[in-house]
């Protein structure tokens, strides 16, 4: 796996350089700038960029308008952005521009290295990984009906879990249920949803998307 990151902490960027290549990913670029970063992705095309959100020069979302010129420019490359805190203004139009390739998470989240590790070979591989404070925050913030009301308490646990990236499996493990019943839940959702068959494997993305703009 090929990574470029973006990130303006030079402690924090060598950090992440060292755990990735104890992990046998390749960074190929680590910058500190929005600008450097489109250059990097535009000389070394890597699978997926690792961006903070708040960079020089202004240090306040440099970051999420480079990653949602990647999106735009480089649709094959994963973009991971990472927050200290939600940042609204940009997020619903970087996770809704394209159901895959996708993650959002809170910088907290990159103490748990396993956690950190599994949400970025995700977003690499064309899925997506959200923090779960980032989809409860856009839905909240968002001022409109709640757009959980149309399924039940237990679907809606799904969602999150889907949400978070997390398989059929680790659903069940996580909710102490069967596979068969998680598996029934995510039919039902997607019947509530209106997503067919035909939407292919991104339907769980889909399914969040769809919450985050109705």
């Amino acid at each position: 796996m090929r990574v470029v990151i973006a990130e303006d902490s030079v402690l924090l960027r060598e950090g992440i350089v060292r755990l990735l290549e104890e992990q046998d990913c390749t960074v190929v670029a680590a910058v500190g700038d929005g600008d450097e970063l489109l250059k990097a992705v535009a000389e070394h095309r890597p699978d997926v960029c690792v961006v903070d959100v708040r960079m020089p020069p202004t240090f306040t979302d440099e970051g999420l308008r480079a990653a949602l010129v990647l999106r735009e420019q480089y649709p094959e490359t994963g973009v991971l952005v990472l927050s200290q805190y939600v940042e609204e203004r940009y997020a619903s139009e970087l996770i809704g521009s394209n159901p895959g390739g996708v993650g959002y998470l809170l910088k907290d989240r990159v103490a748990d290295v396993d956690q950190f590790l599994d949400g970025l070979r995700r977003v690499a591989d064309g899925g997506a990984a959200l923090d779960p404070e980032v989809i409860s925050q856009l839905l909240v913030r968002s001022g409109k009906a709640d757009p959980l009301a149309a399924l039940s308490p237990r679907e809606q646990e799904v969602l999150r879990a889907m949400a978070e990236g997390k398989s059929n499996g680790g659903i069940a493990q996580a909710l102490v249920v069967g596979e068969g019943a998680v598996e029934k839940h995510i039919s039902s959702i997607f019947q509530k949803l209106r997503l067919s068959s035909t939407d292919g494997e991104h339907r769980r993305v889909l399914a969040v998307l769809r919450f985050l703009d109705s």
